[in-house]
């Protein structure tokens, strides 16, 4: 019993981890709400002690189970709202009588009165604020900043601001760019000489010219900033036939301007795979390639995955993979790419960040699926040696199950003169 409520909490929390891959103690605020009756019943049967015994195990389960599949400690706002709701929904579930015992069987136990009375009014509502505390503890979306915001310019032959029907709908990753950017499509190099964009995403784009290839350097040099995205091998899926101008490269058209500037692609690998940045921040990545053979006026970074130049007075880094902004790969509701708790990884703010913006950072991730499965065994491990422990401090031989009351034994009847 005393190590029931944390493996409970622990694998009802499991989906809303395995549905984003971010490993968030909020994640188990609500599955949490099982300590109130959990803790009812403890203290019925064992005991005040007992009660608050369970609730630490949970918490050392929970919270041992996201150290150890992301192998980082999880932040200090997460922890606090799980602890605070940890610690709610224990007081309430010690604060409900358990039913009044009525003979030996167990269909005469009455429940009313767990719930009748002043205090059981007061658990209530205290189980209550923990469900509303849930709602405040969830990650604010993202908000467009007021004012004046760089402009940034896009260039790509991605479907970034239509879809494949024709209508006009810009991509997830395009929704959160712009609030924090003024965001501009562009059809050519040739047209930031006359814009006021200082910033450029280059994402996939068609084939140049020499008059565009040399337009796109010399914007660079004089003081810009470009994230360019060449992949040479995208596999951004769509319907449209082969031969449709429409279709983006299937390979990168920007190979020699990459090595004219100090770095050389790589041959791509297959398949999906999250590419973990040395800073722990993760990116979804798909028949990606890499960098070798940097110039001195470059560095490579992101193990082997980004390219950082400086080219005259302005920079590009360059990133070997253009699925990455697919929304598919780092975003698990499409309806919602405002929200950074629905990410998947951790794309949105990658991109915002090389382009000087900022956005929520922090988020920790499941390694690999082999680490999730070794944590939730050290975990579930770890709750059992804990309830073991207090079996030994909290145990009652001689409590009946269930509230069941001990038969007595028939009383004599006194004979006269006794």
């Amino acid at each position: 019993m005393l190590g029931l409520p944390g493996v409970l909490v622990l694998l009802c929390g499991l989906p809303v981890l395995l549905r984003t891959g971010q490993v968030d103690p909020r994640g188990w605020m609500v599955p949490a709400l099982l300590l109130v009756p959990t803790a009812a019943l403890i203290r019925r049967w064992l005991g005040e002690g007992a009660v608050w015994w369970s609730g630490l195990g949970t918490i050392g389960v929970v919270l041992s189970c996201a150290f150890l599949t992301a192998w980082q400690v999880p932040g200090l706002v997460p922890n606090l709202w799980f602890l605070a709701v940890v610690l709610a929904a224990t007081v309430a579930g010690s604060m409900f009588r358990g039913p009044a015992k009525a003979g030996t069987q167990l269909r005469s136990l009455n429940w009313a009165p767990a719930f009748a009375g002043a205090r059981q009014m007061v658990a209530l509502g205290l189980a209550l604020s923990t469900l509303v505390a849930c709602w405040f503890a969830s990650e604010p979306r993202i908000e467009g900043l007021p004012g004046k915001r760089p402009q940034l310019a896009v260039i790509s032959g991605l479907p970034l601001f239509w879809r494949e029907n024709g209508v006009k709908a810009d991509a997830p990753i395009i929704t959160v760019l712009r609030q924090r950017f003024d965001v501009e499509p562009v059809d050519s190099p040739l047209a930031l000489k006359n814009g006021r964009a200082k910033l450029l995403l280059l994402a996939q784009p068609r084939a140049f010219s020499m008059d565009e290839l040399v337009a796109l350097d010399a914007w660079i040099g004089k003081a810009g900033k470009a994230l360019i995205l060449a992949d040479p091998e995208l596999r951004w899926p769509m319907d449209l036939p082969l031969g449709d101008r429409r279709r983006p490269p299937a390979v990168t058209l920007l190979g020699a301007m990459v090595e004219y500037w100090g770095v050389k692609l790589l041959p791509p690998e297959a398949g999906e795979k999250r590419h973990f940045l040395g800073d722990g921040r993760v990116l979804t990545v798909y028949a990606a390639s890499g960098f070798d053979k940097a110039e001195p006026d470059c560095r490579i970074g992101g193990g082997g995955l980004v390219a950082h130049c400086m080219v005259g007075k302005g920079t590009a880094t360059i990133v070997a993979d253009a699925d990455l902004i697919d929304d598919r790969l780092w975003l698990a509701d499409p309806a919602r790419p405002l929200e950074p708790d629905r990410w998947t990884a951790d794309t949105p703010q990658f991109v915002a960040g090389v382009l000087g913006a900022k956005l929520p950072d922090g988020r920790r991730w499941v390694r690999s699926g082999d680490v999730l499965v070794n944590a939730v065994r050290w975990a579930i491990l770890t709750g059992i040696l804990w309830a073991g422990l207090g079996t030994a401090l909290f145990w009652r031989r001689k409590k009946p199950p269930l509230g069941l009351s001990s038969p007595r034994p028939a009383l004599m009847k006194p004979k006269n003169g006794d």
